[in-house]
């Protein structure tokens, strides 16, 4: 598959991801961690692919007020919560805006948190290794606050996995983890949805249907 070329969709992504994690396959210190909800898609297809279980991480990104989808930072499971310094800076956002922000963001990961799990506990992450994987990079907040997250538990191994993302974006993210893999840094990088045939919106019964699947 060439840079230009694109994906058929989630699952196929992940079937192509796998293949350059075989080295983890059948280890029973491996777990797959997905970022719902389109990362649960390609997590599935690895973690099936790898013979490792399939955990979740709930990440949610923090929106500039008036333009929601342009990431000013992202918050995860446990409280972590990451910002984009030069952003804040460059949009003088002040803290009582980012404060409302993450308190509203945080009533829908918890929200999420529940549904997914349905009273499953979360998998020990201590001393694992952990593949965290998502449909794609576009800042990578999402990625970098998913990574905070999974670092408190103290896994022996973090390994960040993505179908495309830009290279800026694997340039900043590289330094903080022990290994990252992805398939396509395309130029320009447009969206990640631009790299895909089909790039349906993942719904909760999707994952709620393929965390059950796996477990």
């Amino acid at each position: 598959m060439n840079e230009l070329s694109r994906f058929k969709n989630r699952t196929q992504a992940g079937e192509l991801l796998a293949e350059q994690l075989m080295r983890y396959a059948g280890r029973k210190d491996v777990i797959v961690l997905a970022l719902p909800r389109g990362g649960v898609p390609v997590g599935h297809a690895v973690a099936h692919k790898l013979g490792a279980p399939l955990d979740i991480l709930l990440v949610r990104k923090l929106g500039l007020p008036g333009q929601e989808e342009f990431a000013i930072g992202a918050i995860a499971s446990g409280g972590s919560r990451f910002l984009q310094e030069d952003v804040m800076a460059a949009y003088r956002i002040p803290d009582s805006v980012i404060n409302k922000v993450t308190q509203r963001e945080t009533i829908e990961l918890e929200r999420r948190e529940r549904l997914y799990r349905a009273g499953r506990p979360a998998l020990a992450w201590k001393e694992r290794v952990l593949i965290l994987v998502d449909d794609g990079l576009a800042t990578g907040s999402t990625m970098k606050v998913a990574v905070l997250a999974a670092r408190k538990a103290a896994p022996a191994h973090i390994i960040v996995a993505v179908p495309v993302a830009p290279q800026e974006t694997i340039d900043k993210l590289e330094p903080d983890v022990d290994e990252l893999i992805c398939l396509k840094t395309p130029a320009p990088f447009f969206a990640v949805g631009a790299w895909y045939e089909k790039f349906d919106q993942t719904s909760d019964d999707d994952v709620i249907r393929l965390l059950n699947d796996a477990a």
